[in-house]
């Protein structure tokens, strides 16, 4: 186990966490006391990695440690045959050779990688921020409902809120339909978190979540934003905090393709980094 930082760090640290590659980005300036934390994951879109995903949604102005965490199949855990090799998996069987054990694996490691980067960044202890863009939009979701782990602040990019929709962006580029199943369709149902609105609302304290869509963004995946928001916030005692956000000019993706390598930010990204560098400072860091 690393040593805790005894000075300030300025440069990213990468590195894995109880087998889960990372790239944390520590606090901006003189740290007089532990910073929170926030935890995000990637999109399997561009950028899709943990390093790339850091360079497109830095959130610089946040006084918390941002760890990006790498998906399961990704990054420096890639299949040898590339991102094709994923996009092969996922239309073999996209929701249990694909969305299910992603979705599953990547919050299951979350409870013994946040205790081996608390040890080795030694951030403030108490509740975390998470973030998730696409598929890691469901990660977040998962964690959130399943409630393991106290998480302060959320906030969600293009996410993939009901997997369903997510088959039918998959049926759609293939040309092919999805064989459903008894076993298929339950696992579907246990990743439709507007059905499972209930299970994130139950939550104590509500954790506040933001919900950030492109304009461009797939139509599906905008309804699923939409009516997460409007379920949740009957289901909040403030419903104010569950807010939307949309950024003109968004599509899915929020680097230029293929998103493997850390890239220049674009001004789409750079506008849903404001959204969220704002959002956590309100909800994580305020009075830091």
């Amino acid at each position: 186990m690393s040593e805790r930082p005894t000075e300030p760090i300025t440069e990213p640290i990468t590195g894995t966490a109880a087998g889960v590659p990372f790239t944390a980005l520590p606090p901006a300036g003189s740290r007089h006391r532990p910073a929170p934390l926030i935890v995000t994951w990637h999109m399997m879109d561009a950028p899709c990695t943990d390093a790339a995903f850091a360079a497109a949604l830095p959130m610089a102005g946040v006084p918390a440690w941002r760890v990006h965490l790498g998906m399961p199949l990704c990054g420096r855990r890639m299949l040898a045959g590339g991102m094709a090799a994923v996009l092969a998996l996922s239309r073999q069987d996209t929701m249990l050779a694909y969305l299910e054990p992603m979705v599953r694996q990547a919050a299951g490691e979350l409870p013994a990688a946040l205790a081996e980067l608390r040890e080795r960044l030694a951030p403030a202890p108490g509740p975390i921020g998470v973030v998730g863009g696409s598929l890691g939009g469901a990660v977040a979701l998962r964690v959130l409902a399943r409630q393991e782990v106290p998480v302060a602040a959320a906030a969600l990019v293009n996410p993939a809120i009901r997997a369903r929709s997510v088959v039918e962006l998959v049926e759609q580029a293939s040309g092919r339909p999805y064989q459903w199943t008894a076993q298929s369709r339950a696992a579907a149902e246990h990743l439709d978190f507007v059905a499972r609105a209930g299970d994130l609302a139950t939550r104590t304290p509500q954790s506040p979540l933001l919900v950030v869509s492109g304009e461009l963004d797939f139509p599906g995946l905008r309804t699923d934003a939409a009516e997460l928001v409007a379920a949740l916030r009957e289901r909040y005692a403030e419903p104010e905090l569950v807010q939307p956000a949309t950024v003109a000019g968004l599509a899915h993706p929020l680097a230029e393709y293929p998103g493997l390598e850390p890239a220049p930010q674009l001004p789409v990204a750079k506008a849903v980094d404001e959204a969220l560098s704002a959002w956590f400072l309100r909800h994580l860091t305020r009075g830091l």
